[in-house]
């Protein structure tokens, strides 16, 4: 039977309850143990795919294409396991499932409440992951803070859940924060204190706290804290912000949270390997500055909308034993003050996926500023798009070409509505989704990368190219490299070009920090070479281990 880690959050959001549940599952892999994540959404949205990236940050989709949050890419990063549709629960779902049964007749008499019903279906989804073959541990992260209305329901669930599973298969995490406060130049653990009586209340009692701070905390400090939380006093482990998420495992491990969960769940396993993982993190941290690679967006304010993005290009560096520059690039001030001004000196520029006209203008330029002055460039989904538009209408002479996303009038869609996407009213969960193939051509840099025939790789998006301009681009130079089973165009590669390389899919989803993506790495790559002064044409380092991503 299956253990069970449930982590929670307290005073605010974002203190990386995320980070600490993908650090926790990495730890207990490295034991041997074989591990799951789950992550539950308290709000009522069935998935983030309709939300604002400015409030949710990025949608990861997974391979059977679920769209889902953004905890999801540490879960996967952190423990390199793909994980599916139910390792992401909202409560809208639960809410749907629940309505759905009630419609259906199943409760026949009953009144349907929160408790037992709502309960009872947050406890299934638990099961449906932690009693799947293969899984010793499930590790069930609860979005939101203690004391949230909304949260209130996936806490009761896991109360419930440990007085039905026993208290030595179930263990309780709580990160909390513990400020430092500049003026007085105190530590202050009046928050954590309130964050667990919060949680008390409710009938849950931590095992182990995770304190957040920007400061060592004391032994004075952690006493006082166990002595206040109801815990024991190295059940008080610290969480001090560190350069690199991927240093977190390395200092909880350091804090024996590993050990103490291993002992509370009775867990029989080996000490944890950490050779690889000490080895990539020292490259992260000590590596010699790179080149500069330009992220033009139009989210470019909310890091967390482009997450996957960043962290692959930080797999990439560690690849290349350098460190990026990342260069946050405001597409619509591209359209204001023209890309000279934000582009002039960088190594590498990327335009990442998107949707809806605004800012399009911008990475068009962007676009045409990497090919003119053969600057390595990587489109992904829209940049693609607006790639292959600049083309069309630069290159080949199309002029008012465009995508019939930004301008149904066109008379040249380059880019077009899939065939079947016309007609679809509903937006959650209707574009192509999850993972494809993709068949590569032996010619382009794409196979190159890749070292193999078809990988498969994630999708989310409803607009192609358009199979009628295909001849065109290819005429004039824009190859197809990449199709999927379908025949849809996948990959297009710039002919004579150091490096210019444009996937329909998320390449960024399927990046480990162990393990880079080879396009990010190649792509890379070719901006180093940029930096150095030469003309970005090598394809790879010479040190990597290339195993395909599909």
């Amino acid at each position: 039977m299956a253990k069970y880690i449930f982590v929670t959050g307290g005073v605010v959001s974002s203190l990386g309850k995320g980070i600490a549940a993908a650090s926790i599952g990495y730890l207990l892999k490295s034991r041997g143990l074989r591990v799951t994540l789950q992550k539950f959404d308290p709000y009522l949205n069935v998935d983030p795919g309709t939300m604002s990236p400015f409030q949710h940050g990025e949608v990861f989709v997974t391979d059977d294409g679920a769209e889902t949050d953004l905890d999801l890419g540490h879960y996967e990063r952190f423990t390199d396991v793909s994980l599916a549709r139910k390792n992401n629960v909202t409560a809208g779902q639960i809410y749907d499932a629940i309505i759905t049964k009630e419609r259906r007749g199943d409760y026949l008499g009953r009144t349907v409440q929160v408790v037992p019903h709502v309960t009872d279906e947050i406890k299934l989804r638990i099961t449906e992951v932690g009693e799947a073959p293969g899984v010793d541990v499930a590790i069930v992260e609860i979005g939101g803070t203690v004391g949230d209305i909304e949260g209130l329901p996936f806490h009761e669930a896991i109360r419930q859940f440990r007085l039905e599973r026993g208290r030595e298969n179930v263990v309780f995490i709580h990160l909390t924060l513990v400020p430092y406060v500049q003026a007085a130049r105190e530590i202050k653990t009046k928050p954590t204190q309130h964050s667990v009586k919060a949680l008390r209340e409710i009938g849950i009692q931590p095992d182990i706290l995770l304190c957040r701070s920007e400061v060592h905390l004391s032994g004075e400090v952690r006493d006082k804290i166990a002595l206040f939380c109801n815990v024991a006093p190295e059940a008080v482990i610290e969480a001090v912000d560190v350069p690199s998420v991927y240093e977190e495992p390395l200092m909880f491990h350091q804090g024996g949270l590993d050990d103490l969960i291993v002992r509370n769940l009775g867990l029989t396993c080996g000490p944890p390997d950490l050779t690889a993982w000490r080895s990539m993190v020292e490259r992260v941290t000590t590596a010699p500055v790179g080149p500069t690679i330009a992220i033009c967006g139009k989210y470019t304010g909310t890091r967390d909308a482009y997450k996957s993005i960043a962290e692959a290009i930080t797999h990439a560096g560690v690849a290349n034993s350098c460190r990026v520059e990342v260069r946050w690039v405001d597409a619509e001030q591209i359209e204001a003050r023209g890309a000279e001004a934000y582009l002039k000196d960088v190594d590498g520029i990327l335009v990442p996926g998107a949707f809806g006209e605004r800012g399009s203008q911008g990475k068009i330029d962007a676009v045409r500023y990497a090919r003119e002055r053969r600057i390595p460039y990587l489109g992904i989904c829209f940049g693609l798009h607006v790639a292959a538009v600049e083309f069309a209408r630069n290159v080949c002479g199309l002029k008012g070409a465009n995508s019939s996303e930004l301008d149904a009038a066109t008379p040249h869609p380059v880019i077009d509505l899939m065939p079947g996407q016309r007609g679809k009213e509903q937006k959650g969960g209707t574009m192509r989704l999850g993972a494809y193939v993709c068949k590569l051509k032996p010619e382009g840099r794409a196979r190159a990368a890749y070292r193999a025939e078809t990988v498969a790789e994630r999708h989310r998006h409803r607009w192609e190219v358009n199979p009628s301009y295909v001849e065109t681009l290819e005429r004039h130079g824009l190859k197809v490299t990449g199709v999927s089973e379908a025949g849809l165009v996948e990959i297009l590669e710039l002919e004579d070009h150091p490096w210019f390389v444009t996937v329909q899919f998320h390449p960024e989803l399927r990046s480990r920090p162990e393990r880079p993506h080879p396009l990010f790495r190649d792509f890379v790559a070719a901006a180093r070479e940029h930096a150095r002064g030469g003309d970005g044409a090598r394809t790879r380092p010479e040190v990597l281990d290339p195993a395909p991503a599909g």
